[in-house]
């Protein structure tokens, strides 16, 4: 009789555990090579797992709540072909005894299924929980998940589609879970993914000399091009043309002229990046803060930036982001001009050596040099902001490689064929 261990795998840089949210196979079940047996929440994003051999499950070693480490033990196939799926534990037909989430959810009191035996997870559980959505109101969601189960993404919806009326007002606390009132004060606790933001935060200061550098660039060029070209663009490509993907080709052609910024640092070594990828700091409707990834940017036309900041931004929007998304990036963009904003001072995303700014796009009176003589004209201006690693990166190289991004900004072929 031989054994097989399914582990935990890696699910990103910064993820080092992740919370079981459902077993969607149990003790004796038979299970395929690469079958989904388990659903988990990390504090990103949520992911499936899956059997790394086929056999017969003989153990699960965490329930459903608990928190595991990446690399633990999980559960334990028995591989040998004598094996069949009829070895179900005694127990589990035993009269006294309770499957092993309806044991769990007796314990804990909450209502983990429904009267007809739908399964809410406890993310879904703790969101509707948060948003003030009634048990009674859960059971009216059509879930999009296994046996019609409700994901976060249901739950999302239905918030924005049928309770507008509250959806505004709880947003701006979806980061943290009420706790107690106390001398006329709320006293609130953060969710574990703002807390693990917050610990990222600190860690990053704390590891990085930060300095922050200003240029400012004219993109009228790019400006009235995207003006001519973006109903064009989408009926002749089927994607939006927004200003994201630009700025990241002129943040690659920066990077290959400097590829002192897209490295990291261990020790006292400085590890230089092959691959260009650009991460888009970008919020979920949480409001907590994620970084997916486009792979390879430097291989990619502008279609191609513009195909997959789309997907991206709408993965985000949708909580539909997987593990491998939002892992590998060497260097980020954060668009703080979203929100109307002129410039901001970014905090590097650690591993990396540095960070870039995009503020809002603005019109205003500027001088310019015009047929040798300087007019006052109506220009597209926007300042870009580079937080750095001082500890490797210079001010030379800090300043020289954020101009160099305004340069190319500034050069847009505004005649460029889509």
């Amino acid at each position: 009789m031989a054994f097989t261990e399914i582990k935990l795998p890696k699910m990103g840089e910064s993820i080092s555990e992740a919370t079981v949210l459902n077993w969607l196979k149990q003790v004796g079940d038979a299970v395929e090579k690469d079958e989904v047996i388990l659903e988990v929440a990390t504090d990103k994003v949520d992911s499936e797992i899956a059997a790394t051999a086929s056999g017969v499950i003989s153990e699960l070693k965490y329930d459903v709540n608990d928190v595991v480490k990446i690399g633990a033990v999980i559960a334990v196939l028995e591989t040998d072909s004598s094996a069949t799926s009829t070895t179900k534990i005694e127990t589990e037909n035993s009269k006294d005894a309770l499957p092993k989430e309806t044991e769990s959810a007796s314990n804990n009191g909450s209502n983990r299924f429904d009267d007809e035996g739908r399964f809410y997870s406890p993310l879904v559980r703790s969101m509707a929980k948060k948003e003030g959505v009634s048990f009674d109101e859960l059971k009216l969601i059509t879930g999009s998940g296994q046996n019609g189960r409700v994901l976060k993404n249901d739950l999302v919806t239905f918030i924005k589609s049928d309770r507008k009326s509250n959806s505004s007002k709880q947003s701006n606390q979806t980061n943290f879970v009420p706790s107690t009132v106390k001398g006329g004060q709320q006293i609130i606790e953060m969710d574990r993914m703002r807390s693990m933001i917050a610990d990222h935060m600190v860690h990053s200061k704390h590891t990085s000399p930060h300095v922050t550098s200003y240029v400012e660039a004219d993109v009228t060029k790019m400006v009235k091009w995207r003006e001519k070209n973006k109903i064009p663009f989408q009926e002749k490509y089927g994607e939006k043309i927004t200003y994201t993907p630009i700025f990241v080709e002129a943040v690659v052609k920066a990077i290959q002229e400097f590829p002192l910024i897209n490295v990291s640092v261990e020790g006292n070594k400085i590890i230089v990046k092959n691959d260009i990828n650009i991460g888009l700091a970008a919020a979920l409707p949480s409001g907590n803060l994620i970084v997916p990834v486009i792979k390879n940017a430097d291989q990619k036309n502008l279609l191609g930036l513009a195909k997959d900041t789309n997907s991206l931004v709408q993965k985000a929007r949708s909580n539909k982001l997987k593990a491998d998304d939002i892992q590998g990036s060497t260097f980020t963009i954060s668009n703080v001009g979203t929100f109307r904003n002129l410039m901001g001072t970014p905090i590097i995303n650690q591993p990396e050596v540095a960070i870039l700014a995009t503020g809002s796009i603005n019109k205003r009176a500027v001088v310019i040099t015009q047929d040798g003589e300087d007019v006052i004209a109506i220009r597209s201006m926007i300042y870009l902001s580079l937080s750095f690693d001082h500890r490797v990166v210079d001010g030379n190289l800090g300043g020289s490689f954020l101009a160099r991004i305004g340069d190319f900004l500034e050069e847009f072929d505004s005649n460029r064929i889509i």
